[in-house]
Order: C-alpha cells, then structure tokens, then sequence
C-alpha cells in the first residue's frame, strides 16, 4: 500500500494516513441539505471527496464511504431558531417537507451524477434516523453533558468543555464565544450562549415533528451526522470530510456531541474521525458563493447556459475539470474565462485519449528516443507522488498536460515508426488513461464539448470526403468554403499525410 499524506485539521498539518484497519477506511461525508437545486459549491466537496474515494479504492484499500441526505433539523439561520430550511421550502411551494426532500435529492443525484461522482457505499437520511438520534441524546443527558428545558434538549457546552476541552477543530474558545455574543435577559431558554440543540420542542405549526421522551419535537442539526457516522462506521472511523464553512459550528458541535455521548468513565477522547479534511469554497468576486448571499449559481444553469452571470452553457466534464485544476484547500474563483480555459484543456485531453486509441506501435518501433521514453515511464509514478501528497489533483493535471506534445508529436509520425518501446508506450496509454477516468473521474463526452460520437465521426468523415473530392476536381473555393463553415462551429481541420483529421477548438 502506498504512503499517503492528508491535511488534517484536527492537528493543522499533513500526516501520514493510517487506517485504523489496514487495508479499510471508514470515510464519512457530510451531505446536502435537500431543499432546493444543487449549486456550485455543493459539487465541490462532491467531487473532491470522490476523488479522495476513487484514490483510495485505486491503491488496493477497501473503502466504506457514507454520504448523508439532510432532510431534517436543519434551521433557516443555522442558529438554533427559525423554521427548518425544508419546512420553509415547503410551505412556498404548497407542498410536504417529504416530497421538497425527494424532489430535490432526485435532482441533487442527477445533478452529480452527470459530473461523474461515484454512488457512496451508504446514503443515509436523518429522518430514517430518529430512534437512534434519540437514543444518543439520552446517553448525553445521562453523562451530564445535557439538560431539558421546555421539551427542547441542549448540549451544556461548559461542563463539556471542563473534561475535553472545547475547540479542538476550529480554535475556538468558550472565552471568545462569550465576548463575540450579546445575549438579552429572557430571550433564550439556554444557559449559556454557545450551547446548542439537541433536539427542539415544535411549535403548534411546525410539520416535522417526532415523539420522544421530552415531548413532541423534532432533531437538531449537527445530533443526526454524529449518529449516521458512528452507526456505519463506529465510535471512531478514518476519515471525516466537508466544506470548510462546516469546520463551525457543525464539525465541532460533532466532536462534541461524540465525547459526550461515548465517553467512559476515565473521559477517554472520541473525536469521531482521525482525520478531519475540509474543501476550500467557490468564491464570486472573493465572496463565497451560497443560496444565502444570492449569488450561487445552480448545476442546471452552468449545464444550460442560462444565468446572468454565465457566458454560455459549460459541459458537466468542464466542471469537473475545472474544480480539479485547483488543489481542493484552495480557495477556487468562478470565472468564465477559467472554466472556457479548462474547458479547452479538458478538450484537448479527450482528444489526447482518442489519439492514444488509434495508435498502434507493434512492429513500428524505430530507434528508442531516451527522453520521450523516461517521459512516458515516470509518468504514473509522478502522478502517484502528487496525489500521495494531499490529493494534488492539479498536479496530476499538469503532469497529463505536459505529455500531451509527446502524445501529439508520436500520433503525427505514427506512419514513419514509434521512439519508444512497445512496452512503455502501452503501458503509459493504460495509465493515462486509469488517471483520467478511474481516480479523477473525467468522462469522454459525446457531443461539442469534447470526445466523440458514431453518428459525429460519421458527418465528420463525410465533410471531409466532399472536400478532398472538391479539391482533387479543382474546387477550391467549396473546399475552403467546407473548411470555413466548420471553423465557425469551432471545428477545427487538419490535412496529414494520412488524411484530414478534425477536432474542436474552444
């Protein structure tokens, strides 16, 4: 197995990864909130972590990875008051909060399906989960870490923080909490201002509500991940992952909530995960991008081109080539000049590939260049290196990218013989192409966004046709007027001496 190093929050440095099984990792994800279209900063984490997925999977480890479906608890201002962001979404379009959660989960999976992101070995949502959420709760009350007041259920933060210690995620401290908060005489049932629900009382006219030993309520937040994750993967998995905008309060409330709950009587530490991994956001302009500043851009839209912010529809293969150009801890900037930038390059890669395919060096090796050839044999090895090292898949992508020349310079003298061995060149076509579509996920697309169809090769092997036969009967002007109109529709030809070749350039 090779050596692989992540960042880790939780100790804010690259570690070595070490399952807690050897040769299985537990990996957990949070999921979305299923109440409205999945924009561009929910393919992010989706994307990263399916990399982080297929890798694993790719280097012999055996991986359970769990997604959960937020269907439930989540309040419209994440501040423990307010309606649930499903019930909102609900009421505005007369519909049940169960149908708002299926309507948009159905289209959450098409939505990233299409980028090519992976099935997770489990899918669990928080409403299937209520019994065991409960059950959770009454272990924390029982550890003390919790107290009742009026039917709603609170994690009391300062007795957790006098036996573990609070913050150990994002760095903060009660002390902080205290001074950054302002907290009026009767205005909330909490103790302390930090606190936060377990589960809460709903009101006469709240739809999702579930009985439970404190009254008629339903699950906060952050209790449902802590119960999915442990169920699937234990008191204590590999490998925790999200957005960084989760590191608080929902990380942290997680850690908190698995101390509190699976403590023993010496206090001994469950920090849910060992490593703790979080993507960087989409940002507009340097402002995060989010249904609740307005400025979020739905996959559909990026799929369709219709949106004020976007120039022209982008393939789901283009978004996904370009969340992958940039390392997943970087902040990435939306831009319609660097997704038509990544859009060219993921072009220009499908090409590479269909070039791969028509080559046939057997028997047509002249003599071995050394350093087309030690280009070609180190390459599966480098791209080992950058994704052992944090999940560089921009690395990978820039090591592809400089054998492209060579992979263009040997499809061009094909006819005349191969400078490098049989064996090495077939070896790195099978490598490349592992890397392109086993561990980062891209597809071939068959329409103008790259790749290939039968019915397009077809049309193009035709155009091509009328226009040598044009030339050979001295029609020039047809034949550069062939050449024109497809230049129009960004179909670029070239004459060889084998014959017109075509490809698309945008």
């Amino acid at each position: 197995m090779r050596e692989v190093k992540i960042y880790n929050t939780l100790t804010r440095k690259k570690e070595v990864f070490v399952p807690i099984t050897p040769g299985r990792v537990g990996m957990y994800l949070c999921g979305p909130t299923v109440y409205g279209d999945a924009h561009l900063g929910h393919a992010r984490p989706a994307i990263t972590f399916d990399v982080v997925f297929r890798y694993l999977q790719f280097i012999g480890y055996k991986v359970r990875y769990v997604r959960n479906i937020t269907d439930v608890g989540h309040l419209v201002n994440d501040a423990e008051e307010g309606e649930d962001k499903l019930q909102k979404r609900a009421r505005l379009e007369e519909l049940e909060p169960m149908e708002i959660a299926q309507k948009y989960l159905d289209r959450y999976l098409e939505d990233i399906s299409a980028l090519n992101v992976l099935k997770p070995s489990i899918q669990p949502r928080a409403t299937g989960h209520i019994p065991e959420q409960i059950e959770m709760i009454e272990k924390i009350l029982e550890n003390g870490f919790a107290y009742v007041v009026n039917g709603s259920v609170y994690m009391d933060v300062r007795k957790y923080d006098e036996k573990f210690g609070y913050g150990k995620l994002s760095g903060r401290n009660l002390e902080d909490m205290v001074s950054g908060t302002r907290e009026l005489d009767g205005q909330s049932e909490k103790r302390f201002s930090g606190d936060f629900a377990l589960w809460k009382r709903a009101e006469a006219n709240h739809i999702m509500r579930w009985n439970s030993p404190w009254g008629v309520g339903f699950p906060g937040w952050h209790i449902e991940c802590t119960v999915m994750s442990t169920k699937y993967l234990g008191k204590k998995y590999d490998i925790h992952g999200g957005g960084m905008d989760l590191i608080f309060p929902h990380h942290e409330a997680e850690i908190v909530q698995s101390n509190a709950c699976n403590c023993s009587p010496n206090f001994d530490e469950y920090d849910e995960a060992t490593y703790w991994m979080h993507n960087n956001m989409i940002t507009l302009n340097g402002q995060k991008m989010g249904k609740s500043l307005g400025n979020a851009v739905n996959l559909r839209d990026f799929f369709t081109g219709e949106h004020p912010l976007l120039e022209q529809a982008y393939s789901p293969m283009t978004i996904r080539y370009f969340m992958l150009q940039a390392h997943y801890r970087s902040t990435l900037d939306f831009a319609n000049k660097a997704l038509k930038a990544s859009e060219k390059a993921y072009t220009r890669m499908c090409e590479a590939i269909a070039r791969l395919d028509d080559m046939k060096p057997e028997g047509r090796v002249i003599a071995v260049n050394p350093e087309i050839e030690g280009a070609l044999a180190s390459f599966m090895e480098d791209c080992h290196e950058a994704l052992s090292d944090d999940l560089n898949t921009a690395r990978v992508l820039a090591r592809m990218s400089v054998a492209l020349p060579i992979i263009n310079r040997l499809y061009q003298d094909r006819s005349n013989g191969f400078a490098v061995s049989v064996e090495v060149f077939n070896q790195f076509r099978t490598d490349f192409k592992a890397m392109f579509s086993d561990v980062l996920g891209l597809a071939i697309e068959g329409d103008a966004n790259g790749g290939s169809n039968d019915a397009m090769d077809g049309v193009m092997g035709l155009l091509t046709k009328l226009r040598l036969d044009a030339k050979k009967q001295r029609n020039y002007a047809l034949a550069d007027e062939i050449r024109n109109e497809l230049g129009k529709l960004n179909i670029k030809l070239k004459d060889t001496p084998q014959g017109t070749e075509w490809y698309w350039d945008k």
